[in-house]
């Protein structure tokens, strides 16, 4: 039987109210202590671990502590320091002509607006979502690639089936069912859920919360199952 747009809204709450349970003080997991750091180490994390990030950022922060400092940095010298994350030199060039911007157009502040935010070099709105929410307290849903792989398992959005699906859609799509105020920790949540359970290749379904509810459930042969 086709859910209807009203049921999966209840099944969406329903399964969101578990996480919030589930996962009770979500945070990002990028270590910083203001805007700035937090921007850099979005940046530096497309590609890589959150969890690597953070072994590079703390040396990074204390030689380049300003956007100034950053910009007028050697290039030789930032490589250095993220080296271990890959794709080193690129992430210097866009770090660089990020900070050299801040520097020039916003006097080395980051600005609180995503209009702004998306006018920097390299940032997305996955990133300024990210400053958004986690720096400045601003609603903001950073759309992932855990969050687009949980929210189509759990058929969160009409376009579970795309191969291809558009963040800023899913971002749109999944915002408009929950209050602003609940959007950096949904997407936290949707996070954390989708790295500890929801694997890529081979969900943890057998331990999985929201099974009882999940359309993409299927049960081991011999159970039975009420849900479907």
């Amino acid at each position: 039987m086709r859910e209807t747009k009203s049921a999966r809204l209840t099944r969406m709450h329903d399964e969101y109210d578990i996480l919030r349970q589930v996962i009770p003080a979500p945070a990002c997991a990028l270590h910083f202590s203001n805007p700035l750091e937090l921007l850099i180490a979005t940046v530096l994390s497309a590609q890589t671990t959150d969890k690597r990030v953070n072994t590079v950022t703390p040396e990074l922060f204390a030689t380049y502590p300003t956007a100034r400092d950053l910009a007028a940095a050697n290039p030789a010298q930032v490589e250095d320091i993220i080296h271990p994350l890959g794709f080193y030199r690129s992430k210097t060039q866009h770090l660089i002509g990020l900070a050299t911007a801040l520097d020039e157009r916003f006097g080395g502040v980051v600005p609180r607006t995503m209009d702004e935010l998306t006018s920097l070099p390299g940032v997305g709105r996955k990133t300024a979502n990210v400053v958004l929410g986690n720096a400045f307290d601003i609603p903001g849903f950073p759309v992932d690639t855990h969050v687009m792989r949980v929210t189509g398992r759990l058929r969160w959005r009409s376009d579970w089936r795309s191969a291809h699906p558009d963040p800023v859609k899913i971002e749109k799509e999944i915002t408009s069912c929950f209050p602003p105020e609940e959007w950096t920790n949904l997407s936290h949540r949707l996070i954390l859920f989708g790295r500890a359970t929801c694997h890529a290749r081979t969900p943890d379904c057998a331990n999985c919360p929201l099974s009882d509810t999940c359309p993409s459930y299927a049960p081991p042969a011999g159970k039975s199952t009420s849900k479907r």
